[in-house]
C-alpha cells in the first residue's frame, strides 16, 4: 500500500507549471482543469470533493495522483490564548507538529520540515533519536492547507521553525517556498517567511543565492566555540567564524536583518558577563548592520537536564544586551499551556505507541554527519 501510494504523482509537490503538463500529458485532459483543481488543493481537498470535475477525471486523479496532506492525530487549543498546536501522522505513519499563532498582523504557522532531526542540539526535543527522514515539499505545504482548513482561517506568515533543520533538507525545502510564493499557489511573499538554521554555513550561502529575501533566524544559544560546541555539535564543523561571517554575507545579499535565537539555560550561557560577550561577538562581525537577539528561556525536556531561570534573570540578561547597544527582546509564550514548543508531542505520541523514532543508528544521532550527503527522502 504504502509502495503503491509513493509511486503516485503527489500534486501537492508540483508547481503550477508542472501541475498543467501532468493534467494535459498524463490525464488528457484540457488545461483549464489545472486551474480547478489548483483551486481545490489550495481548499486542502480530497478528489472525492472535488464536484466540478467530471467523474472519470476524478478517478483518473486517484489511479495517478496522490494528495500528501497530514492526517490530524491530535489537536490542541490553549485556553490562555488561543495557540492551535497540531500533532500531524504522515502517510507512513511518522508524526510532525505544526503550531498556529495568533497576532496582531494576522495568523503564522511554525511549520516541521523534517520526522525528527540529526543535528543533536542537546536542548531540543526534537532532535531525540535523531532523523527518520526528510518531509516533500508536498507534505511541508499540506500541514499549511490542513491547518487552514480545519481552523477555517488564512495564514499569512510562515515559519520554519518547527521539527526538523530546514538547510538539511534543503531541495525539498527551496521547493515548497517557491511553492507558497506562487501566485497560483498559496501568494505568501518571502518577506512574511522565516526560516530558522542551527547553522548549517554552505547552505546559508546557497540560500544568500536562491533570489528569496527571507528573514533567516540563526540558532545561536552560545557566545564562544567551546561552550556552542557543548550544547550544538554542529559548531563542531561550522564555528562562530565561520557562522557569522555567513551571516553577515547573507544580510549583504539580501538586505534582510538577522535574528540570533538564544535559548538561556540556568548556569549555563545565561549570566551578565555572557550577555556581554555575546554582544560584543555580534557587534564586532556585524558593525553598524542592523540584527535582532531574540532570548528564549530553554523549554525543560527532561532528557536535557536543563534549566530555566528565574524571570528576573531573563529581564537582567536583555537589560544589559540593550544596554551594550544591542536589539533584544524575550520571545513572547504563546501556548504554554498545550506544550507548544515543538517536538515534545511527537515524541511522547511515539513512545506511547512503539513505534520507531529513527531509522538511523550511531552517529546521526548525537549531530555528527556527513554534509556530503544529498537532500533525498
Amino acid at each position: 500500500m504504502k509502495a503503491e501510494f509513493e509511486k503516485k504523482n503527489d500534486l501537492l509537490s508540483l508547481s503550477y507549471k508542472e501541475l498543467s503538463a501532468f493534467v494535459r500529458e498524463k490525464l488528457q485532459a484540457p488545461a483549464y482543469r489545472a486551474d480547478q483543481i489548483a483551486g481545490w488543493i489550495r481548499k486542502g481537498t480530497s478528489f472525492s470533493e472535488m464536484k466540478n470535475l467530471p467523474g472519470p477525471l476524478r478517478a483518473a486523479l486517484e489511479e495517478n495522483a496522490r494528495l500528501s496532506y497530514p492526517q490530524v492525530e491530535k489537536k490542541y487549543v490553549s485556553a490562555l490564548d488561543g495557540t492551535v498546536k497540531f500533532l500531524y501522522r504522515l502517510y507512513d505513519g511518522q508524526m510532525v507538529e505544526s503550531v498556529v499563532m495568533k497576532y496582531e498582523h494576522g495568523h503564522s504557522i511554525c511549520l516541521s520540515t523534517q520526522a525528527g532531526c540529526r543535528m543533536g542540539c542537546r536542548f531540543c526535543a526534537s532532535t531525540i533519536g535523531g532523523r527518520v527522514r526528510n518531509l516533500t515539499a508536498g507534505e511541508i505545504l499540506g500541514e499549511i492547507l490542513v491547518a487552514e482548513r480545519e481552523l477555517s482561517l488564512r495564514i499569512s506568515n510562515l515559519v520554519l521553525m518547527g521539527i526538523g533543520e530546514p538547510l538539511d533538507n534543503y531541495e525539498n525545502v527551496i521547493r515548497f517556498l517557491r511553492l507558497v510564493n506562487e501566485k497560483k499557489g498559496l501568494n505568501i511573499g518571502f518577506r512574511h517567511i522565516s526560516l530558522s538554521t542551527c547553522g548549517l554555513v554552505d547552505r546559508i550561502r546557497s540560500l544568500a543565492e536562491e533570489d528569496m529575501p527571507l528573514t533567516l533566524s540563526i540558532s545561536l544559544h552560545a557566545a564562544d566555540d567551546a561552550t556552542r560546541s557543548e550544547i550544538m555539535p554542529i559548531n563542531k564543523r561550522y564555528g562562530l567564524d565561520a557562522l557569522l561571517s555567513a551571516c553577515r554575507d547573507y544580510f549583504d545579499a539580501t538586505g534582510r536583518r538577522i535574528s540570533f535565537e538564544y535559548t538561556l539555560i540556568a548556569g549555563k550561557n545565561d549570566s551578565l558577563s555572557d550577555a556581554r560577550k555575546l554582544a560584543r561577538l555580534l557587534k564586532g562581525y556585524f558593525g553598524s548592520r542592523p540584527f535582532h537577539v531574540n532570548l528564549i528561556p530553554v523549554n525543560e525536556v527532561t532528557e536535557s537536564g536543563f534549566r530555566q531561570g528565574d524571570r528576573a534573570s531573563v529581564r537582567r540578561f536583555c537589560e544589559e544586551l540593550s544596554g551594550c547597544g544591542v536589539n533584544a527582546t524575550v520571545r513572547r509564550t504563546l501556548g504554554a499551556d498545550i506544550n507548544a514548543s515543538c517536538g515534545q508531542l511527537r515524541h511522547k505520541a511515539l513512545h506511547k505507541t512503539g513505534e520507531k523514532l529513527s531509522e538511523n543508528a550511531g552517529p546521526e544521532s548525537t549531530g555528527v554527519f556527513s554534509m556530503t550527503e544529498d537532500s533525498s527522502n
